[in-house]
Parts: C-alpha cells; sequence; structure tokens
C-alpha cells in the first residue's frame, strides 16, 4: 500500500466517483434546504450572501465533476444542470418569506460554478502533467 503522500494514493481519491457522487447529492440537498429556509443560520454564513451563493455552487460543481468525470459536453451539461438549479432555487425563494428571488444570486452560482469547475480542470491537468503514466487519470 503506497504511503499516504504518495500521488497514487491522491489520484485514488480524486477518480473514486462513488463517494463524490454520494457526497454530491447530500451536498445539493443542504444547499437546497439551506436557501430554502427563512433565513440563513448565522454560523453557516460566510458574511456576505454572494459569497454564500458562489461557495455553495463552486462546492457543488466540484463534487459533481468529481463524481461524473467525462468529456467537455459532459461539463456543459453539469454547468446547465446547476444554473438550472440556481434559477430553481431563485424561483421557489420568492415564495418563501423572509426571501427574494435575486438575479444578482444567480449570478454569483455561475461564479461558483465557473470556479469550481476551472479548480476540477486544474487539478485533473496537473495529475496528468505531474503522475507517471501509469497512475494518470484519463483526458476526459
Amino acid at each position: 500500500m503506497p504511503h499516504p503522500s504518495h500521488p497514487a494514493r491522491w489520484i485514488d481519491l480524486a477518480t473514486a466517483t462513488r463517494p463524490w457522487r454520494i457526497t454530491s447529492v447530500l451536498l445539493m440537498l443542504v444547499v437546497t434546504v439551506l436557501a430554502l429556509m427563512p433565513t440563513v443560520p448565522r454560523d453557516l454564513s460566510l458574511g456576505w450572501d454572494k459569497l454564500n451563493h458562489a461557495s455553495a455552487f463552486c462546492a457543488l460543481a466540484i463534487t459533481w465533476r468529481l463524481g461524473f468525470p467525462g468529456s467537455l459536453w459532459r461539463w456543459v451539461q453539469l454547468a446547465a444542470g446547476l444554473m438550472l438549479l440556481g434559477g430553481a432555487i431563485e424561483v421557489a425563494q420568492h415564495f418563501v418569506p423572509g426571501r427574494q428571488a435575486d438575479a444578482a444570486d444567480l449570478l454569483a452560482d455561475g461564479i461558483g460554478v465557473a470556479a469550481g469547475l476551472a479548480a476540477t480542470a486544474a487539478l485533473e491537468w496537473l495529475l496528468r502533467r505531474r503522475l507517471p503514466p501509469s497512475v494518470r487519470p484519463r483526458a476526459g
């Protein structure tokens, strides 16, 4: 078994899709529930609503991308799906007392999705570049 700091351990973690799939679904449920609460619990807020949105959707993009790897088309589907989720949340917030629909929130969601996908692209690039060919992830 390789040492925990061995590059092969990192690739195993990054390419094991099942844990990321479970995490992505649970995270999506948590984000949706928090977004539909009348107020966000103070302990879970980063202090600025737009940063909350961007961070949540960045984390969603990362976990979904690691859980469902694939081609560029998969990236487009993932981004579109997350933006639909963000839009649905904004529409639903219109009906939640104490909340309001806000196009700027949807923009923050999109920035978070873009940041998350950029982070996973950078991770994949680094892994392909730095690891020996025998343990490199496939380009997708």
